[in-house]
Parts: structure tokens; C-alpha cells; sequence
């Protein structure tokens, strides 16, 4: 799944090329994508049709149009395999075109999604962010983001730090592949009790994380899904940077040791086991 830098990445190039043109007529050809919409796919081309963008944000892992002169944005979840991509041609001859809108100036706004776990939906801003998206913490890229309050937060959950960086409500955006990377810089076992770390030991997860993720935004994201792309179709090469997510039984850059990939609920962890030893049993 996209996690920040790789939505970040998305972000910029949708600013870039769609900041002061209008999109037209939606067009909805499957209705999975707009699932989570209140009123349906109607309501969905009533709200985001003949409006012009004039920012794009993100929060996490969410993307938000927003439209000159109206309360109301396009916000979009990529889910697994969600890719926005601007087309000349007509779409509907793509079997994974989800949605797209037809740009002044020519060309096609187009919404794909091979596996439909993405999705879009028209909502109200609440504050700085959609109501959809009210419920999750502030990324380390935001003007709202307070370290020091996060640092707390963290300290109070009586879980593994790994699942906290996981959950999205300290800070958002952070998914498997940079909270392994985070762990890494941190020396940091991900079973390691969060209410147990002091506050250095917090902070210095967090700043690893903001980090990792600042790297990948400027290597465009981490593309090791051929279903991840940027809007011009370029995949991100943050992967040859990767220090353990994806390289078990390789030896570890900073002291040799072989990596390892433990079972983590229902995907994979990568640590060093030298580097992250794991914590004591009390």
C-alpha cells in the first residue's frame, strides 16, 4: 500500500499539473470507487464536476482537492494500487479506469485502481482537513504537526512501538515499510513497549521516521509494486536506499549481521536482530 512519501509524491504532481484547470463531467465507471459516499455516485458527480482546482493537500495517506470559491473537496484514499494519471486519450477503454474527468486545456484526469481497495469521495472541510480525515493524526509534514505532544502520545499507549507508528493516531502516514526503516535508525526493537521508551527514546523514533520518509519523498517513494507510480508514470527509486524492509537474509549495513523477517500480525516485520535486540521479558 502507498504510504506518505509515496501519496506525497502523488500530491505534487497532481499540484503541478492540475492547479488552475477546471475539471468537467465525471464520469464513474465503477461503482466500488465511490462506495464511502453519502448519495452515491450521483451525489459524487453533483459535488466534483465544472469546478477548478486551486490546491491539492494530504494528510497521512489521504489527498484532498481543493476547489476555488467552494466548501466542499475531492478526497481520495489509494488504497493498494490506486494511481491518479493524466491521459490525452479518452479512458473508457482502460478496464482499470475507475473515474476520470475531462481537463480544460485538453487531456483526461483519470482515477485508476486495478484491485478497487482506493477510493474517492466528495466532503466538507473540517478546520484544515476533511471530515473523513478528522480522525487521524497530523503527519510530520504539516504545519499543525507538534512533536513534543506526539512524543507523549506515544509514551502513553501500552503497545509495541511498532503497532502505535502503525495505527495512524500519533502520527499518520507511516506504514510497514518506513516503520521498519524508522525501527533500523532507531535501533529500536518493534515489540518494545511504548509506555516503557523515555522520552529520548520516543523522540528519536519519530525524528528517524520524519527522516526515512523526507529521503523517500525526494527519491519519489519506494516502487516496489509496479502498480505504484506517480502521476507522470515514473516509479519512485527509493528502494535500492531500503537498510531491512524486503532484504532478509541479507547482512545488515551497519554491523553485518543477517536480516531477518519475523511474522507481524498479518504481514511482515525486517530488523536486524543484533542492531534491535529484543526486549527483555519482565
Amino acid at each position: 500500500m502507498p504510504e506518505l512519501p509515496e501519496v506525497e509524491t502523488v500530491r505534487r504532481g497532481l499540484e503541478e499539473k492540475i492547479a488552475g484547470r477546471e475539471l468537467g463531467p465525471v464520469a464513474v465507471a465503477h461503482p466500488r470507487t465511490v462506495r464511502r459516499q453519502p448519495g452515491g455516485a450521483g451525489q459524487f458527480a453533483a459535488d466534483v464536476r465544472d469546478v477548478t482546482v486551486s490546491t491539492v493537500h494530504r494528510r497521512g495517506k489521504y489527498l484532498w482537492l481543493v476547489f476555488d470559491g467552494s466548501d466542499r473537496v475531492l478526497v481520495a484514499h489509494l488504497g493498494m494500487s490506486g494511481q491518479f494519471r493524466i491521459v490525452e486519450d479518452e479512458p473508457g477503454h482502460d478496464p482499470h479506469a475507475r473515474a476520470w474527468w475531462p481537463l480544460t486545456g485538453g487531456g483526461n484526469l483519470v482515477f485508476r485502481d486495478q484491485r478497487t481497495f482506493g477510493w474517492l469521495m466528495s466532503d466538507q472541510l473540517a478546520g484544515d482537513a476533511p471530515g473523513v480525515v478528522a480522525h487521524i493524526g497530523h503527519d510530520p509534514f504539516e504545519e499543525g504537526f507538534d512533536r513534543p505532544a506526539a512524543v507523549r502520545a506515544l509514551r502513553r499507549k501500552r503497545s509495541g512501538i511498532k503497532r502505535v507508528l502503525l495505527d495512524q493516531t500519533v502520527v499518520s502516514g507511516i506504514g510497514n515499510i518506513y516503520a521498519d526503516e524508522a525501527l533500523w535508525r532507531a535501533r529500536m526493537h518493534p515489540e518494545r513497549r511504548a509506555d516503557r521508551l523515555d522520552r529520548a527514546a520516543a523522540e528519536r523514533v519519530l525524528v528517524a521516521a520524519e527522516t526515512v520518509m523526507s529521503e523517500a519523498i525526494e527519491a519519489g517513494g519506494t516502487s516496489f509494486d509496479p502498480l505504484y507510480v506517480a502521476v507522470n508514470g515514473e516509479s519512485g527509486w527509493f528502494e535500492r536506499n531500503l537498510e531491512v524492509y524486503g532484504r532478509d537474509g541479507e547482512p545488515c549495513s551497519r554491523c553485518g549481521a543477517t536480516i531477518v523477517r519475523e511474522r507481524f500480525t498479518n504481514r511482515s516485520s525486517h530488523r536486524c536482530p543484533r542492531c534491535q535486540p529484543a526486549p527483555r521479558r519482565s
